[in-house]
């Protein structure tokens, strides 16, 4: 399988960001955005992906943090696309189910070359370590319209709102990586009866 690596640039008149990935990395992250609670959720994407992760960004946080999380959210999901390329041999779906303490999380991906997000999480607090939670499904909308995947997320239960993010990003992170996952009997073919995605 080819090296799975990518680096996007996105501009705009209300943020600058750099993200690469490498998508047989080994979990090593470095984050400069501004935003720590989402650098937090982000860590866990790399480590329990075992994806290689960059992520650069300066944004408009005088006004809040709205621009800055969801057009991460967006140059990481073009990121992806461009890593994944043609998708030939991967695994195509992954789900993880991941618990904190008493939260309890499902994530169920699907790079199907259509974006779609089922969101179910509901936070018990609105705000922790200064973040607007609103502000997660705008990240995870911005990547599924650009990675172009099918995405269900669901908390199942959880009291603590930080245990519920959390959850919700390791999840995640180890849904991707059984979906990336090159299985040997899929080598060069396409997952797929329309034979592409």
């Amino acid at each position: 399988m080819a090296e799975r690596k990518a680096t996007i640039t996105r501009n705009t008149l209300e943020t600058q960001i750099t993200v690469s990935v490498n998508l047989d990395g080994t979990g090593e992250a470095n984050f400069e955005t501004g935003v720590p609670f989402l650098d937090h959720m982000m860590d866990q994407i790399a480590r329990h992906g075992m994806i290689d992760l960059d992520v650069n960004a300066n944004g408009d946080l005088h006004i809040d943090a709205h621009h800055t999380v969801e057009d991460i959210g967006i140059t990481l999901g073009q990121a992806f696309a461009e890593a994944v390329g043609d998708k030939k041999g991967i695994a195509r779906y992954g789900h993880a189910y991941v618990p904190l303490d008493e939260a309890l999380s499902r994530v169920v991906i699907d790079f199907s070359g259509r974006p779609g997000l089922e969101w179910h999480v509901p936070f018990t607090r609105g705000s922790v370590g200064g973040f607007d939670v609103d502000l997660f499904i705008e990240f995870f909308q911005g990547f599924i319209n650009h990675a172009k995947v099918t995405l269900h997320v669901d908390n199942l239960r959880g009291k603590n709102t930080h245990h519920q993010a959390e959850t919700v990003f390791k999840a995640f992170g180890r849904a991707v990586r059984m979906a990336l996952t090159a299985d040997e009997r899929m080598a060069g073919i396409t997952p797929s009866t329309k034979g592409s995605l």
